[in-house]
């Protein structure tokens, strides 16, 4: 990555709003939300938001697809990724001393699941919805 790759990226995240989508929009991975929908949930006019989207896109933070009518946004956790490890090995240079402990504090509270388990919790929370519904 170069640095003009990190500036852009973390440029993007640096206004109140665009950070309120990114963090939502990783929070609906892997489906994503529409442009209409990330405006109302975060009350922003959509013109608004628009320009916000476009910003995150150029930035690499987050991708579009059209579906139907609609254009559906979805957050790119790994260009942040590699934009804090960028930011890691630019910076620390390799000095263990100065990266061991950021690393430790970036370690996930909820570590990921086995694909399998996780896929498991789905069904069961889903059985378990459904019955709360009738």
């Amino acid at each position: 990555m170069e640095s003009e790759d990190a500036i852009l990226g973390l440029a993007a995240l640096a206004q109140s709003t665009r950070l309120d989508v990114f963090r939502l929009l990783v929070k609906q991975e892997p489906e994503g939300l529409a442009a209409g929908d990330i405006a109302r949930a975060l009350v922003v006019p959509q013109n608004t938001m628009s320009s916000h989207l476009a910003v995150l896109s150029r930035a690499g933070l987050v991708t579009a697809q059209r579906r139907s009518r609609s254009i559906v946004y979805r957050a790119d956790p790994a260009h942040l990724r590699a934009v804090m490890l960028f930011m890691l090995r630019d910076c620390c240079d390799g000095r263990a001393e100065i990266c061991a402990p950021l690393i430790e504090d970036l370690m996930p509270c909820c570590p990921p699941k086995p694909v399998r388990q996780a896929k498991a919790q789905r069904k069961t929370h889903g059985k378990a919805e459904r019955k709360a519904h009738v």
